[in-house]
């Protein structure tokens, strides 16, 4: 085992995109639980049509953006996409 060379900065940069990315993908999705949290609200209350559509509308872009970011990395990990 004489020959391995570890590249540390390399190790980093793959440690820190996953980290922001692990991160980032845990904030949207709970964006997304919010907007059907709102919406949800919104539905008993008397003049709530707007917040209710408001709250979806975000629900449904964030669970979009978790449902990319998926797909997206499935793309990376099998080798027959590329």
């Amino acid at each position: 085992m004489a020959g391995i060379e570890i590249h540390w900065s390399g190790l980093f940069k793959v440690a820190e995109v996953s980290l922001l990315f692990g991160v980032g993908i845990v904030a949207v999705f709970a964006l997304g639980v919010l907007g059907l949290s709102k919406a949800e609200a919104a539905k008993s209350a008397p003049s709530g049509s707007a917040a209710r559509a408001t709250g979806l509308a975000t629900a449904g872009v964030a669970f979009a953006a978790c449902c990319a970011a998926l797909l997206y990395g499935l793309y990376l990990l099998i080798p027959q996409f590329h």
